[in-house]
């Protein structure tokens, strides 16, 4: 269902616009970043917040944002929380986000 494929119905948008309201946050989308970039799959909460220059308060409460948004999950383990991000829920923002490639550009670049 991408954008540029036909306009998204209101059940939709409703359903995409608070992933997309996460993301419009800077420190939400380097947080989303560096969980999904991580080797492994996923990443203690306690090597998230040295990558910032903010409050551990602050950093819980954007990963809080993250994980109701469904963009990512959490596990506790012991003291610490593991962040993995939710391979689906990003897919689905990037299929709406995709723009196919003109077959003339495809072959060009072939």
């Amino acid at each position: 269902m991408p954008l540029v494929s036909e306009p998204l119905n209101a059940g939709q948008a409703e359903r995409l616009a608070p992933s997309f309201k996460a993301l419009g946050d800077p420190v939400r989308l380097r947080l989303l970043s560096l969980i999904a970039s991580h080797a492994g799959g996923e990443v203690c909460v306690c090597d998230l917040t040295d990558a910032f220059d903010l409050t551990a308060p602050t950093i819980s409460h954007h990963l809080k944002v993250l994980k109701e948004t469904g963009l990512v999950t959490a596990e506790r383990r012991g003291t610490w929380v593991y962040y993995r991000a939710r391979a689906e829920a990003l897919g689905l923002l990037s299929a709406v986000l995709a723009v196919p490639q003109p077959a003339v550009l495809q072959e060009s670049n072939a």
